[in-house]
């Protein structure tokens, strides 16, 4: 079977237009287009009865456009596969790409566009500001959600319908702190915080807590907006507070910066989180960090199964990243979990997601908590000299496992 990808922009008003993807022919000059992109259908197959409707919402234009390629890509290649091997219980999958522009307002009407559309799911937001704002439309309609990499623990939090295929930043937080403490041997440690990003506040808040009850002192908080047009300055702030770390919980800005320190010749380890792993971090001036290290979700290096065929399947094509190896496995939990339940109805995939136990997944094996967040490991990457390699992966123990899938709670 052949898959059927409709994609949804809008226009200045806010009403949707429908247009061949401008952003897929982006792609493929890029050499990001996987070779069998083809042609979308019209608005009217939206509500052809004899699919399984997905939505996918990302930012397929606007200032994130670039670093939520991997995830968009990652869902078009599981999709491709599912309905190459005779789709969901006899049924081909239909991906309807909205677009939310990179906005929270975009991503509102997104999932507005999504309802009208009567999906029977949603993947994604990548981001957490997009994603509390898209959870709220799913919740209010029933609508599972799955986000393949919006870490904020708030995100599910909003309601039953809401899972992630990602750690949250409670648990991604406090494995950095221990790592900054344990094993970079860092005293004192300097954070700079993005305002502007849910991401970062709440990563800095888990850090923080976790660093001072393992010893350590925070020397202080650096506040920027991620989308400032200079980082001048920051250097001197951070030379004087002399950390031995910085911990730097940001996106592509993370690189900007980075670049800045580089430019004022400031050598200090810096750490970051999963936000880093995107092309852009390193386009920005992540490449000229000469020591650091950032947590994320998959790495080619990981030695299992299911991680070793998706690399073969795809090494040939690009972006080969952690998010989109996310967004593939929130594709295929949703297939499982649409198998497992025998129907199409919201309610019965929902009960269905949320009683997943031991789902094989690229990215590891995941088990939901009551607040519907997987319990996996944590990938930990070296930055040397401006290039990323893996390090080493950090696995809750058994009875961790075990605590965290009745509790809810998460921590290394």
């Amino acid at each position: 079977m052949s898959k059927t990808t409709t994609t949804i922009h809008q226009n200045s008003s806010g009403s949707p237009v429908f247009r061949r993807l401008s952003f897929a022919l982006l792609l493929c000059l890029m050499g990001w287009g996987p070779a069998w992109m083809t042609p979308h259908c019209h608005a009217a197959d939206i509500r052809e009865a004899t699919t399984i409707r997905i939505a996918s919402i990302f930012a397929l234009s606007g200032p994130a456009a670039e670093a939520h390629v991997p995830s968009v890509i990652g869902v078009r290649w599981a999709v491709d596969r599912l309905n190459s091997e005779g789709g969901i219980l006899g049924l081909p999958l239909t991906l309807i790409e909205l677009d939310n522009r990179g906005t929270p307002i975009g991503s509102k009407i997104a999932a507005d566009e999504a309802v009208k559309a009567d999906v029977t799911a949603i993947i994604g937001p990548a981001w957490s500001s997009h994603s509390m704002i898209v959870a709220k439309v799913a919740q209010a309609n029933g609508i599972p959600m799955i986000s393949n990499i919006s870490t904020n623990p708030d995100v599910t939090r909003i309601g039953d319908c809401i899972f992630r295929v990602c750690y949250n930043d409670l648990f991604q937080g406090r494995v950095m702190a221990k790592f900054a403490r344990k094993e970079v041997g860092a005293k004192r440690v300097l954070i700079l915080r993005d305002l502007t990003s849910d991401y970062s506040i709440g990563l800095t808040k888990t850090f923080q807590a976790s660093f001072q009850k393992l010893g350590g002192r925070v020397s202080g908080i650096i506040d920027y907006r991620g989308r400032q047009p200079s980082f001048r300055g920051m250097a001197d702030a951070i030379r004087k507070a002399a950390p031995d770390a910085v911990f730097l919980p940001g996106h592509d800005d993370s690189g900007a910066i980075i670049e800045e320190m580089a430019r004022n010749r400031l050598k200090v380890v810096v750490l970051g989180g999963d936000g880093w792993d995107i092309n852009s971090f390193f386009l920005q001036g992540g490449d000229q960090l000469q020591q650091g290290y950032y947590a994320t979700h998959w790495n080619e290096a990981i030695d299992s199964v299911p991680s070793k065929a998706f690399f073969n399947r795809y090494k040939g094509l690009t972006p080969f990243l952690a998010p989109a190896a996310l967004s593939y496995d929130a594709v295929y939990l949703l297939a499982d979990a649409i198998q497992r339940a025998g129907s199409t109805r919201r309610a019965a995939i929902r009960e269905s997601l949320a009683a997943t136990r031991d789902f094989q997944g690229v990215t590891g094996t995941l088990s939901f908590n009551r607040y519907r967040d997987p319990v996996k490991s944590v990938v930990i990457m070296k930055i040397s000299n401006g290039k990323p390699s893996y390090f080493k992966q950090i696995t809750p123990s058994l009875d961790e496992i075990s605590e965290n899938i009745q509790s809810g709670t998460t921590g290394p």
